[in-house]
């Protein structure tokens, strides 16, 4: 009998996979040897029981709490910084000179009134407190003095309207400080006990919901009685500190004195002597001083005056007046300051950091160069020359003349049939609007008349149609931008090839290589370029941290003597402006390609436009330059790719700004400002500083449209792309197409000498649809750096609102 056999057909079922489940024999053997990435590790990893888990916690936290108390201790005390102390009012109702008169009690301590005789800044000493104050103000319309002073004060003290909390101009100085960053601030209410004692519960509770917006889980401090104010300033010297990253990596200062002496060369050009407490880290002499407003500058020495304002003073005992026991005399604190003054350090021409920022460019090391105009019109003469050779089939004896006005078989067009009849259609555009103007001349028109308003002519007087005009072709062309982006108008009067010469087709915009170091500009000879920027950022951090420099301490008083100052710097501080200076890292006076990421503030629609004059408060500086906009991806940005231009600041989307600027480390808070006609400064955008990169591309785009004029199964005629048959279409015959509706193609011929072409697509195209040509470049910012930033007029809210024009496109 024989035996069954399966036949080929026979049920094959899976073999069992073990999966996870598998013997440690078969996950050997699948492993042919690799070891785990575990004990391959340089790291190895201590496994604490919980006790000593919970041990470590408790050293960590107590660790913590004792860095906060000693920076607590250390501000304010005999041996550290005074606590300076920012005063904003952000309503025009409150009294300043009020408050400060209640925060000056002598009571309590010693008050100093500053050399200039504001009364609006003093210094308080509280022996009783252990700890000394030096009150400041700004006024939230002078946005130049809010923004400095608070990059160096400690804390900034609000003072706020009882019933509306704060007014337009101080939102507006709000909203840019918090986008500059804000340090430790304190909330204080002026006022509420004038106010009936039926309302004043009900204007507590609509004050605590406004500032719930702005300041959430903040309390509110009274300032009306004496009272009120010492536990304010206990409050003050009690709360923790918040930091600004920028401020804590380097060392300033705010100039209490300034003295200037002049050159014997030049009298317009001197040493600047400025006197106050060295803040953030410790002052190398050797390193560069940045003066917000003015530059950079080098330090000849640093001098070590006598503290004019020490806690615990000597005391003059006067048997007719107690009060003056606590008094000192600035004319003998300046005296003695001047008999105790000893040199510090004296710079070191050798160490000295270099004002130097810009290479100096070398002519012979240019590898790329850009042709000459002879050399362009050569190589245009040659490719016509090429180009008009074609090969034909002709009859014998046909001249060349002739020859021309024979087509090939697919050359002829055949356009004449299809042609648009002009003349039929301006008929009969004549007969409807003869007909339209009998219907409106037979119906009856209403008069009436209307009063002549004065406010109308004054608004009109006011106006600047220059300017009306201008804002208007900007709305249009933002408008045009946001429907159709990126697409421009082919020249008939000049070739396509001449006006698009600069720009290239791509295959793909994300995967097509484009070299970052081809065809770059003259102005980036003048840079300075980081091999590694990141490892360069944390080497100097590095350094900050660990490494000891020898200099002026923490908390010392000291006189800096700065050289080659202009004459206007104290000219500046004497009317009353603000003097403060910032030591610079390494390479921060240097000229590099700045990448800073921005959002455009809602407050704003007013549209900006690239490479306008914008004004630029980044970190601790302050400069003018015209910017480019790109897109902002993330990843993109790490890898260094290309990212596409935008030539509008649109809003809500974060945007790349890139400018020539000097080198600065984030990270750094950035502000950007239009100057109006009339002087004001407009917040247009807040964010921070990306990176240091001249090899980020920005690449701008042109997209060139055209209409299917003839359309078969895969092919069709496309016209008003091109005007020109050698020049254009075979000029732009590699390049890749693209339709609206997600077509794509490429031109197969030029037909007739107008510009017609034949293309060829991936599927049939709709006569709707339109036929696209993508075309691109690189683009760099304007060489437009200027340090200077004139004063801007006090930000007010306008009586009369403006209005946004509204365009209507066809």
């Amino acid at each position: 009998m024989a035996a069954h056999r399966s036949g080929p057909l026979k049920q094959q079922n899976k073999a069992h996979k073990g999966g996870r489940h598998r013997g440690r024999g078969s996950a050997q053997r699948d492993g042919k040897g690799r070891l785990a990435p575990k004990s391959l590790s340089k790291k190895v990893r201590k496994e604490l029981s919980r006790v000593d888990q919970r041990h470590r916690s408790n050293q960590l936290r107590k660790q913590k709490k004792e860095a906060v108390l000693a920076e607590k201790r250390q501000l304010g005390s005999k041996d550290g910084p005074p606590h300076q102390v920012l005063v904003v009012p952000l309503h025009n109702r409150i009294s300043l000179s009020e408050a400060f008169r209640l925060l000056q009690d002598r009571d309590s301590g010693m008050v100093h009134l500053n050399e200039r005789g504001s009364t609006h800044t003093f210094m308080l000493l509280c022996p009783r407190l252990k700890h000394r104050w030096f009150f400041t103000f700004a006024m939230p319309g002078d946005l130049h003095t809010v923004l400095d002073m608070a990059k160096v004060a400690d804390t900034i003290l609000f003072l706020l309207d009882p019933l509306e909390g704060w007014d337009s101009t101080g939102n507006y100085c709000l909203s840019c400080l918090f986008a500059q960053g804000l340090p430790t601030y304190t909330l204080a209410v002026q006022g509420i006990s004038d106010l009936p004692l039926k309302k004043q519960i009900d204007a507590r509770k609509k004050l605590s919901k406004a500032v719930e917006k702005r300041f959430p889980d903040d309390k509110l401090f009274q300032l009306d009685t004496q009272q009120e104010a010492g536990m304010l300033l206990r409050q003050l010297a009690n709360q923790k500190q918040r930091h600004l990253a920028f401020r804590d990596r380097r060392a300033y200062m705010f100039a209490h004195v300034a003295d200037f002496v002049p050159n014997e060369e030049n009298d317009l050009v001197g040493t600047l002597k400025i006197s106050g407490y060295v803040r953030g880290q410790t002052l190398n002499v050797n390193s560069l001083l940045h003066i917000i407003g003015h530059g950079d500058f080098q330090m000849k020495q640093i001098d070590a005056p006598m503290d004019p304002f020490p806690l615990n003073p000597r005391v003059i005992k006067s048997q007719k007046d107690s009060y003056m026991e606590m008094e000192i005399c600035a004319v003998d604190a300046v005296a003695d300051m001047e008999e105790d003054l000893r040199v510090l350090v004296k710079a070191d021409p050798e160490r000295q950091e270099s004002l130097q920022t810009e290479a100096i460019p070398d002519p012979m090391e240019g590898e790329q160069t850009w042709p000459t105009e002879e050399e362009l019109s050569e190589a245009n003469d040659d490719f016509l020359k090429e180009s008009s050779r074609v090969v034909k089939k002709v009859p014998k004896g046909t001249s060349s003349y002739q020859a021309e006005w024979i087509l090939d078989e697919d050359g002829g067009s055949g356009g004449e049939g299809d042609e648009y009849d002009a003349t039929e259609h301006e008929d009969l555009m004549e007969e409807e609007s003869q007909d339209e103007s009998s219907e409106q001349d037979e119906e009856e028109c209403e008069t009436m008349t209307i009063g002549e308003s004065v406010r109308d002519d004054l608004y009109d007087e006011k106006i600047d149609e220059a300017a009306e005009e201008k804002m208007l072709e900007k709305y249009k062309q933002e408008r045009l931008e946001e429907m159709f982006p990126d697409e421009v108008d082919t020249p008939r009067d000049v070739a396509a090839r001449i006006r698009f010469q600069k720009y290239r087709g791509l295959k793909s915009f994300r995967t097509s290589p484009w070299d970052p170091k081809e065809n770059l500009p003259p102005d980036y000879a003048r840079i300075f370029q980081f091999q590694n920027f990141t490892n360069t950022r944390k080497s100097i951090f590095k350094e900050i941290e660990e490494k000891e420099v020898e200099g002026a301490e923490v908390g010392w008083y000291v006189t800096l003597h700065i050289s080659e100052v202009p004459i206007s710097v104290v000219e500046y501080f004497r009317q009353g402006a603000p003097l403060i200076a910032f030591s610079l890292l390494p390479h921060e006076q240097k000229m590099s390609v700045l990448n800073m990421v921005v959002r455009r503030d809602p407050g704003n629609t007013e549209p900006v436009k690239a490479k306008e004059e914008l004004i630029f408060h980044c970190g601790f500086r302050r400069f003018r330059a015209s910017p480019l906009f790109s897109q902002h991806t993330a990843a993109l940005d790490m890898a260094a790719d290309k990212h596409k231009f935008q030539r509008f600041l649109t809003a809500d989307v974060s945007l790349v700004v890139t400018v020539y600027a000097p080198i600065t480390f984030p990270p750094a808070s950035v502000l950007l400002f239009k100057q109006k006609s009339n002087g004001m400064h407009s917040l247009i955008a807040t964010g921070h500083l990306l990176s240091v990169n001249p090899d980020r591309m920005v690449i701008k785009r042109v997209v060139l449209s055209g209409h299917p004029f003839k359309i078969f199964t895969k092919m069709a005629v496309v016209r008003y792309m091109f005007f020109n048959r050698e020049e254009d279409v075979l000029w732009f015959k590699p390049v890749e197409l693209r339709t609206k509706w997600g077509r794509r193609g490429h031109i197969k011929e030029p037909l007739g000498t107008h510009g017609h072409m034949k293309c060829s697509f991936d599927g049939k195209l709709k006569s709707q649809d339109t036929v696209l040509m993508n075309l691109y470049k690189r683009v760099f910012p304007k060489w437009t750096y200027d340090p200077y930033v004139p004063e801007p007029l006090p930000w007010v809210k306008s009586d009369i609102s403006s209005t946004v024009p509204e365009v209507g496109m066809e």
